[in-house]
């Protein structure tokens, strides 16, 4: 897929500073409303799994900016099959699912892209744990989870079938670079040939900020109780070039709004 995806439009002419700054005012209030709405949508099936799983669920839905921005800009067109690579606990699949009923339900705003209509949804996960989860999670759903599915396994070895759509995020780093390639390659051979892949990446490039990131991907796998090991990071360049290799259009889009990362999302 390829195409340019900018930012949201914020009612900036050019012309008119005023109107400019209500337009952006007023987009930033939307966003931050519906981010802080879904979130608490989206968590609430994860009460039944437990306090830690809603927890996480609520922090990082709300402070994640992938997950808003994902939907504002309209970057998962509507798919038969979804893949979601490193799913964790299935927030994404529950995200999209809540987006998208309350999208039906005539509760979305106007001027954002409507959320994706998934025909099914295949989460892979490393973590067990997890991936209990978040079939439980989307169990708590009803029928709004019944087509989505998770398993675990290692993205190295797993069976991806195929897809109309995927999305890896924060996972390739954890594998060396051989592997990431590796991965990427199957992706591709997995996907429709209109296929949409969603990746995001930490820009070894970005100075004190990816330093910081990956100082935060040590600890948060230090606190959960995994092993610490040697994180395979590219410059975004690299990044691209990869993609380009096999084939892909690739748009990148800053995706740490709000946070002190080096995120990149590659859109390809």
């Amino acid at each position: 897929m390829t195409g340019t995806h900018a930012d949201s439009g914020d009612g900036h002419d050019g012309r008119d500073g005023h109107k400019g700054n209500d337009g952006r005012d007023g987009g930033r209030r939307l966003r931050a409303d519906m981010t802080a709405t879904l979130a608490r949508e989206t968590a609430k099936p994860y009460r039944r799994v437990g306090l830690f799983a809603w927890r996480f669920a609520v922090n990082k839905m709300s402070r994640d900016p992938a997950y808003i921005g994902i939907l504002e800009r309209g970057l998962i067109p509507d798919s038969g099959r979804l893949l979601d690579l490193g799913c964790g606990q299935g927030l994404m699949a529950a995200w999209l699912l809540t987006a998208r009923a309350r999208y039906e339900a005539g509760n979305w705003p106007a001027q954002w892209p409507a959320p994706p209509r998934v025909g099914s949804v295949a989460g892979i996960e490393l973590m067990p744990g997890d991936v209990a989860r978040a079939r439980a999670a989307l169990a708590a759903l009803g029928p709004l989870g019944a087509n989505a599915g998770f398993v675990a396994g290692d993205l190295r070895a797993a069976d991806f079938g195929k897809a109309d759509a995927a999305i890896i995020l924060d996972v390739l780093h954890y594998m060396d670079r051989a592997a990431q390639d590796a991965v990427l390659l199957r992706v591709r051979d997995a996907l429709a040939p209109s296929g949409t892949l969603l990746i995001r990446v930490g820009d070894a490039a970005g100075g004190w900020r990816f330093r910081c990131s990956r100082w935060v991907d040590w600890t948060v796998t230090f606190a959960r109780g995994h092993r610490l090991s040697a994180l395979h990071c590219r410059p975004l360049s690299e990044w691209r070039a990869a993609l380009a290799a096999l084939g892909f259009a690739v748009d990148a889009i800053p995706m740490s709004a709000g946070t002190p990362f080096a995120n990149v999302l590659l859109v390809a």
